[in-house]
């Protein structure tokens, strides 16, 4: 290892050591806290596969101390791979380039036959690399670890943040994004901190921004029943709210409440043939739609880490930094 990689792991390597340490720590923290799982669902006989869902059949005291015991630990690290390009963005790509041009230190790099274009892509690939792997392997540890639990009634679904966000290649998709924000707002701010500022407010808005929007991006599956039937179960899908019954036309009535139960009211059979219902229905979000809206979020964040990019790259280009 020598010349401007040398140099960029010699300025990053605390950080590199330290996040791999960190790993390290949490592998060996989740093979236990998995094993001890497992351990305890084989001892106490439990179905995990017929305990999906809010249909799932989880009566016993044992499946509801397993999610008991599960349901903190299996947070904290959601919390911890959520928060990965926060910590990415803030302490690693703010002061990739922000602390170089606030200090001045870029220039001894430079008078040494360095271009700025080899001086930044060294710096920024090791970083690059380092953060996919890590936030990779943090996604993985959480997924593998909640895999034998998941979706199980009063447990946690793959529609909650603490998985959602924190597993599959959007988890991974993010932590790039939030080390290219950091980057380019060293950049374009020269100031460290500013730069640590403004990668918080613009890394937690946009990850609240999709949050906020995820379902709008696919339609609801129509789930109906006929007559008064028992609606199907929902399972481990996510309800998306709307609900109600079907009319002689098949026109979808949106008043879940049109014939609603109680003292001195009609039975469900009797109101709906008195207002001409012949059915209900109600709109869900699949398990399956887990990796759709996984793949479209990180289709937007990898645009949008592109778009910061390509902007890196004319600032560079036109002596910025200069």
């Amino acid at each position: 290892m020598k010349g401007t990689l040398w140099l960029a792991w010699r300025q990053q390597r605390t950080l590199i050591l330290l996040g791999a340490a960190v790993l390290v720590v949490c592998a060996v923290w989740v093979a236990f806290q998995r094993a001890d799982m497992l351990a305890f669902i084989s001892d106490h006989h439990i179905d995990t596969k017929n305990c999906k869902g809010w249909n799932g059949d989880c009566a016993s005291e044992a499946a509801a101390q397993l999610i008991d015991d599960t349901n903190g630990p299996l947070r904290a690290l959601g919390s911890l791979s959520t928060a990965l390009p926060v910590l990415i963005g803030i302490f690693w790509g703010a002061p990739l380039l922000g602390r170089e041009l606030e200090s001045g230190t870029w220039k001894l790099a430079l008078t040494q036959g360095v271009s700025v274009r080899r001086w930044f892509l060294t710096r920024f690939s090791l970083a690059l690399g380092c953060a996919l792997a890590g936030s990779a392997v943090l996604a993985a540890l959480l997924a593998w670890w909640w895999e034998p639990v998941s979706n199980m009634l009063n447990g946690l679904y793959w529609h909650d943040g603490y998985i959602f966000n924190a597993t599959g290649p959007a988890a991974v998709a993010c932590a790039v994004f939030g080390l290219v924000v950091g980057t380019a707002a060293g950049l374009l701010l020269r100031r460290t901190v500013a730069a640590m500022g403004t990668a918080l407010a613009v890394i937690v808005g946009v990850r609240l921004l999709l949050n906020t929007v995820r379902h709008d991006w696919i339609s609801p599956a129509l789930r109906t029943s006929q007559g008064d039937a028992p609606r199907q179960y929902i399972g481990s899908a996510e309800s998306a709210g709307d609900f109600g019954f079907i009319d002689r036309a098949g026109r979808l009535v949106h008043e879940p409440a049109a014939c609603a139960s109680g003292p001195g009211l009609p039975d469900m059979k009797t109101c709906m043939a008195q207002k001409g219902f012949t059915g209900r229905f109600y709109k869900v979000y699949p398990a399956s739609d887990f990796w759709v809206l996984q793949w479209i979020e990180t289709a937007i964040l990898i645009g949008l880490a592109a778009a910061l990019m390509a902007l890196i790259c004319v600032a560079l280009r036109r002596r910025a930094v200069l």
